[in-house]
């Protein structure tokens, strides 16, 4: 299992979102997603969370909640729990990221992108300002969502 954080930072009706198109081999490869990445040895998911955003936009964040924890269960992958944020305040200056590019998306337009089918499902659930959930997310060989549980309460 590894362990993961995402974050989306909100900026005017916004989300800065990464298009995953610079690295070889990506199972996110041209999905757009939020900026994050796996835990270091000993790291909390705060700590992770703060480096892969500086790494990744070159911003500090200053204000941001953990929304949730998504576990993903793939036929393909490994299993794993990633920690969900948002962000609203940060310093710094915007720089390129060696992963994709970097662009800030209107929120009502996310669910046009090119998206993993789970991730409809957080993205409503942080349009509805939900304090905090867990969700699960089970993934066949194809990548096809075959079952998703919020709360511990089958939902797909």
């Amino acid at each position: 299992m590894k362990n993961t954080t995402l974050c989306y930072l909100e900026r005017g009706g916004q989300y800065l979102m990464l298009r995953r198109v610079k690295k070889a081999n990506d199972l996110n490869h041209d999905k757009w997603v939020g900026v994050g990445g796996k835990f270091e040895p000993d790291e909390s998911p705060d700590e992770c969370l703060l480096r892969e955003v500086r790494e990744e936009t070159g911003l500090t964040l200053t204000a941001y909640r953990c929304r949730g924890v998504v576990t993903f269960v793939s036929a393909r992958w490994e299993t794993e729990y990633m920690y969900l944020y948002t962000a609203t305040d940060w310093t710094g200056e915007l720089t390129d990221c060696d992963e994709g590019e970097l662009e800030w998306v209107d929120i009502d337009s996310v669910d046009a992108l090119p998206l993993w089918e789970g991730d409809r499902i957080f993205f409503r659930l942080l349009r509805e300002d939900r304090a905090f959930f867990s969700l699960k997310l089970c993934y066949d060989d194809t990548d096809t969502l075959i079952h998703a549980a919020l709360d511990g309460q089958v939902i797909a």
